[in-house]
């Protein structure tokens, strides 16, 4: 990608079309090379995480009653294998259609100079060949099937005798359901999530590379961030993902409002630190182009500074202390004036982030609305809706 020749072409860069896991689907018909067959792979991956646990649930005799948590009342599986899963899935074609051409930005806009374009494509070739690498794909299986498995039993598998499990003391006894549960459908979850991690993971390493290129940045762009500004912009092509975790939260938390006692305010400093946290991670990385954005509106200020200033003073001169004996009504001056000062004002107007408050609000709704539905253990219907829209009107 590197020769001469092809330079100039607008790199073609997914986060999302490669690796074995997607070489699996394309090979198993499950997938096409531009992610097609989407409701396929969302049938088959219930099928696979879902349905032999309703199947094995209802001959153990534990789908309706039977445990203190029959499976139909599990609303923290339901949502995790019906909503959340399927949301991540879906989240591959969106962040691949939305995100696809941000990297040919950086060339047709001339933000990354011609003397770096070597060093552009290197990074994007780095990114790729971690993308498709097999070895870091096994290491996130061996990943979930020791310490993830290690988690979900310890710190996230209810203390309450259950459809998956019984506990016996510090020990978890697990049904025929229980071990399906979890050796096949919660490491097939926890692989899918971390792998939108490990993928974010890319895509900060690269974002970074770019940073630390000699960038042309324009301190009078109108977007406010030298013309950068669709790096933020862009986003919300993650709110499915953060949707995801939404809903994985809400799940959790009900699970233990209504079979464990505890109330939603509880979990208040919990909810909103996730909320902080999820949204920072989509958002975070952008800041790495902060010293560079900085750098770039100094820079303008003096410059344009300078600039004004000397306009200025020849204007003076020429209208206000001596005159011209011209009719100042229609001349092109007072335009560039106005122009002038306008620039400067786009310029001390530059932010130092390439996102705005929207792009964070955005992904902190997305996050938040799957826990929504949880304000009506804590507030009737009709108070929570007359809330809502004094919030929104």
């Amino acid at each position: 990608m590197t020769e001469p020749a092809q330079l100039q072409e607008p790199p073609d860069f997914s986060l999302v079309l490669g690796g074995p896991s997607y070489q699996m689907f394309i090979r198993a018909h499950l997938s096409g090379p531009a992610l097609e067959l989407l409701y396929r792979r969302l049938l088959i991956i219930s099928l696979l995480t879902w349905v032999p646990l309703a199947v094995v649930s209802t001959v153990e005799g534990h789908l309706f009653g039977g445990q203190h948590l029959p499976f139909l009342n599990d609303i923290e599986s339901h949502v995790r294998f019906l909503v959340a899963l399927p949301v991540l899935i879906l989240a591959e074609v969106v962040v691949h259609r939305r995100t696809r051409g941000m990297m040919g930005l950086f060339l047709k806009r001339q933000i990354v100079i011609s003397e770096d374009t070597p060093k552009f494509y290197t990074a994007i070739d780095d990114a790729l060949r971690m993308r498709n690498s097999v070895l870091l794909e096994l290491a996130l299986l061996v990943f979930v099937y020791t310490i993830g498995h290690f988690i979900w039993r310890n710190g996230i598998a209810l203390d309450a005798t259950t459809w998956y499990a019984v506990p016996d003391g510090k020990s978890l006894h697990l049904t025929a359901a229980g071990y399906w549960f979890s050796w096949i459908s919660i490491p097939a979850f926890q692989f899918i999530l971390l792998r939108w991690y490990v993928r974010l993971a890319i895509w900060y390493r690269l974002l970074w590379q770019v940073s630390k290129l000699n960038l042309h940045l324009l301190p009078t762009h109108p977007d406010r961030v030298g013309g950068i500004g669709f790096l933020g912009r862009r986003t919300y092509a993650f709110s499915p993902i953060l949707f995801a975790q939404g809903v994985v939260l809400a799940g959790m938390i009900s699970s233990r409002i209504f079979y464990q006692g505890q109330t939603l305010m509880s979990f208040k400093l919990n909810i909103i630190g996730l909320i902080g946290f999820f949204v920072l991670v989509i958002v975070g990385p952008l800041t790495m182009f902060s010293p560079l954005l900085s750098r770039t509106k100094r820079t303008g200020l003096g410059e344009y500074g300078t600039l004004a200033t000397g306009y200025v003073i020849d204007f003076d001169e020429k209208w206000v202390r001596r005159g011209t004996g011209e009719a100042i009504l229609g001349t092109g001056d007072i335009q560039s004036l106005a122009d002038l000062a306008s620039s400067y004002a786009v310029v001390r107007e530059m932010n130092l982030v390439p996102f705005g408050r929207g792009d964070v609000i955005q992904l902190a709704a997305a996050t938040a609305a799957p826990l929504l539905p949880l304000l009506l253990t804590i507030m009737p219907l009709e108070e929570l809706a007359i809330r809502l829209i004094k919030i929104i009107f």
